[in-house]
C-alpha cells in the first residue's frame, strides 16, 4: 500500500521537493487514517483480494492527501466504513481543512458527530435541486422559519433526507410540501426561478389563492423563453470546449509545481510494473506451461512435409502463437482502465505510463518464443535452425502483443478475447487462400510470419530439390529472398499496433 502511495507522491508532487520530505508526508497520511497496520499490504486487484473494502476507500483518500491539493473533492469516502472508521476518516480530513484545504463530499446518512463537525451543508432535492446552501449551524434555524422542526432524539440529517424523499409527511400547518422545498430556498435567496417551477407551485396553491394572481405567478411573466433557450445553449457549448480542451490541448497548471518528466516518470512506472509482473509470477508460469504444450502438440501433429517445406506446421505455429501471446498481451491494460483514468486526471503522463508497460512486456516478446520453440523444435524438427525461427518468432510476437494492446484498450474485456482468438484464424484463412489478391494478402501480418518460416526453410534444401523449391515458393508467391523483408514488416505493423492503441488509450474516454 506505501508503494503506491510513494509512486503518486513522486509523479505529482514538484520534484525539486526532497525525497525524505515525500517521505514525511506519506508517513504523515498514514497514520493521520490509521492505515500503519496495512502499510506493506497488497492493495488487491479484481482477481486477487487484499485488503477489504473500507480500507482501500482510505487508502484511496490517502493518495489524494499526500498531493496536498488546495481542493479535495470525496464522493461517499464514508459509506462501507464502520463508525469508527468513519470518524478517523472525518477527523483526518477536518484536520487538513483547519491546514486550509476545501473539502467537498458527499455524504449519505452521517451520524449527529460526523454531521456537527461539518462547517457548511448542502441539500438536494430529487433533480438535484438545492433546499439549504449554508452553514450547518443555522440549517436548523432555516427550517424552523418554513415550519419544520426536528423532533427530540432524530438526527437532523436524517430526518431532512426523510423529508426530502417524502418519506416523513409535512403538516398542512407548515404550508409546504417537500416538493415545494427547493422554490422556497429559491425565493429565500432571490434566485431566478425556473418557469415550470412557478407553474407548479402555483398549480399547488391555486385552491388557498382563490383565484387570485399570486406575487410568484406576476414574477413568472418577466422570465423569458428565449432566454433560458439561450442559456442551455451555452451550457451545451461551453461543455464540449472543456471535453475538447481537456482531451487535445495541455491545461495551465497555476499550482507553479514542476512535476516530474516524462522520462522520470517512465522510471517510476517501470519499478510499479516490474513489481507487479513478479506478483503475477504464477499466471506467466502458466502462459509459459500453456506454450510448451501447445509446441509439444503442434510438432508432433504437423509432422515435417519436405513438398511443402513444412509450411503447415508453421501455419499453425502464427495461429498458436498469435492467439495466445495477444491472450496474454490483453492482461497488460484491459484490468488498468479505471486506474489510469484516475491518474490521468491527476497530470499522468500517458507516454510515460503505455511505454513502461510496453518495456515491462518485451521480456515476454523475448521468452516466450524460447519457450514454444523449445518443444516445437524437438517434435518437429524443421531443417531451419533454432536462431533463425527464434528471430521470426520475436517479430511476430511482438507484432501480435501490439494488436493485443489495442484490443485491450478499445474493446471490453470479452469483446477483446473474441477478437484476440478470431483475428489470427481468419487472417491466415485469407493469406492462404490462392483466390486472394496479392495487395489484401499482404496486409496481413500472418502472411509474412508464414512467409519467413517457410523461407528459412526452403533455403535448407539443395540439390534435387532446387527445382521443388523454387515450384513451391512461386504456388505460394514467396521469394526466397525476402526473409529480411518479412522480419521488417512484422516489426513495422507492431510498431503501427502500439501507435494506433496510445492514440485510442489518450482520446477515447471512459463511457
Amino acid at each position: 500500500m506505501s508503494n503506491h502511495s510513494f509512486l503518486m507522491l513522486f509523479l505529482r508532487l514538484s520534484a525539486d521537493l526532497l525525497k525524505a520530505d515525500k517521505v514525511l508526508v506519506v508517513e504523515r497520511v498514514i497514520e493521520s487514517l490509521g492505515l500503519q497496520a496495512i502499510r506493506d499490504s497488497l492493495v488487491g486487484t479484481v482477481e486477487k483480494r487484499g485488503i477489504s473494502g473500507g480500507q482501500r476507500k482510505r487508502v484511496n483518500v490517502g493518495i489524494e492527501m499526500v498531493m496536498e491539493p488546495s481542493l479535495l473533492i470525496l464522493d461517499e469516502p464514508t459509506s462501507g466504513l464502520d463508525s469508527a472508521s468513519s470518524l478517523l476518516l472525518l477527523k483526518a480530513l477536518r484536520r487538513e481543512a483547519l491546514e486550509g484545504v476545501n473539502i467537498c463530499m458527499v455524504v449519505h446518512q452521517p451520524s449527529y458527530t460526523l454531521y456537527k463537525m461539518f462547517d457548511d451543508l448542502i441539500l438536494l432535492a430529487k433533480g438535484g435541486l438545492t433546499v439549504y446552501h449554508g452553514s450547518v449551524k443555522k440549517v436548523e434555524e432555516y427550517f424552523s422559519g418554513l415550519g419544520i422542526n426536528v423532533p427530540d432524539r432524530v438526527n437532523p440529517p436524517d430526518y431532512y433526507i426523510d423529508i426530502l424523499e417524502g418519506m416523513v409527511k409535512l403538516t398542512t400547518t407548515t404550508g409546504v410540501t417537500y416538493k415545494q422545498l427547493p422554490l422556497r430556498w429559491m425565493l429565500h435567496n432571490g434566485y431566478d426561478v425556473p418557469r415550470d417551477m412557478l407553474h407548479d407551485d402555483a398549480a399547488a396553491d391555486g385552491s388557498n389563492r382563490g383565484g387570485e394572481k399570486s406575487s410568484v405567478e406576476a414574477e413568472a411573466d418577466s422570465h423569458s423563453i428565449a432566454r433560458e433557450v439561450w442559456d442551455n445553449v451555452k451550457d451545451a457549448i461551453g461543455q464540449r470546449k472543456d471535453d475538447f480542451e481537456y482531451n487535445f490541448l495541455h491545461s495551465t497548471d497555476l499550482s507553479n509545481r514542476r512535476t516530474p518528466g516524462v522520462m522520470q516518470q517512465y522510471r517510476y512506472f517501470l519499478g510499479r510494473v516490474g513489481k507487479q509482473r513478479l506478483r503475477e509470477a504464477r499466471i506467466q508460469g502458466v502462459d509459459f506451461l500453456i506454450l510448451c504444450l501447445a509446441g509439444v502438440c503442434l510438432g508432433t501433429l504437423a509432422k515435417l512435409s519436405d513438398e511443402t517445406f513444412g509450411s503447415l506446421g508453421y501455419t499453425y505455429t502464427v495461429i498458436a502463437v498469435s492467439l495466445l501471446c495477444k491472450i496474454g498481451a490483453l492482461r497488460s491494460f484491459s484490468l488498468e482502465k479505471l486506474q489510469y483514468w484516475r491518474e490521468r486526471a491527476s497530470g499522468m503522463s500517458s507516454l510515460a505510463y503505455f511505454l513502461a508497460r510496453d518495456s515491462i512486456d518485451h521480456f515476454n516478446t523475448l521468452i516466450k518464443p524460447i519457450v514454444y520453440l523449445s518443444m516445437f523444435y524437438f517434435f518437429n524438427n524443421p531443417r531451419s535452425s533454432i536462431a533463425d525461427n527464434y528471430v521470426i518468432l520475436v517479430a511476430l510476437v511482438y507484432c501480435v502483443t501490439g494488436i493485443g494492446y489495442f484490443f485491450a484498450i478499445f474493446f471490453q474485456p470479452g469483446t477483446a478475447q473474441l477478437w484476440s482468438a478470431l483475428m489470427p484464424v481468419i487472417l491466415t484463412l485469407v493469406a492462404t487462400q490462392e483466390s486472394t489478391s496479392k495487395f489484401l494478402a499482404n496486409l496481413c501480418y500472418t502472411k509474412w510470419a508464414l512467409e519467413a518460416f517457410v523461407v528459412v526453410n526452403a533455403e535448407r534444401y539443395t540439390g534435387v530439390w532446387l527445382i521443388t523449391r523454387c515450384g513451391s515458393l512461386m504456388q505460394s508467391g514467396y521469394d526466397i529472398n525476402d526473409w529480411a523483408l518479412c522480419i521488417v514488416f512484422l516489426i513495422l505493423y507492431g510498431i503501427l499496433w502500439r501507435c494506433i492503441a496510445f492514440f485510442c488509450m489518450v482520446t477515447f474516454s471512459r463511457s
